[in-house]
């Protein structure tokens, strides 16, 4: 019997984020994706169909981080944090955004 890999946890893929814009950009992170999806690598909008964490529109976007994208929380934000910084340059430059218009 072989063992499937284990998804990481949130609180890992939260850890993990940190490590990679340090912790002032991260406190950003931390309420922009709290206020899009709680931290939930599962989450759907339901009108617009964005998903996961960082609430990828279309979803499937986020299959150019990896093929689990689906379901696991560090591949979502891997593919967050990019996006964040081709668009934003920052997290806290998405999360003004995100106050003004209310999406990011």
């Amino acid at each position: 019997v072989h063992s499937s890999p284990t998804v990481p946890s949130v609180e890992e893929a939260k850890r993990y984020a940190e490590r990679q814009i340090g912790s002032t950009q991260y406190a950003c992170l931390y309420k922009l994706w709290r206020r899009e999806s709680n931290w939930n690598p599962l989450a759907k909008n339901r009108s617009s169909g964005a998903y996961g964490i960082p609430q990828a529109l279309p979803g499937s976007k986020m299959a150019i981080a990896g093929k689990d994208w689906k379901t696991n929380p560090i591949t979502q934000v891997r593919w967050g944090l990019g996006y964040i910084h081709g668009r934003y340059g920052t997290a806290c430059n998405a999360w003004e955004h995100s106050n003004v218009y209310n999406w990011y």
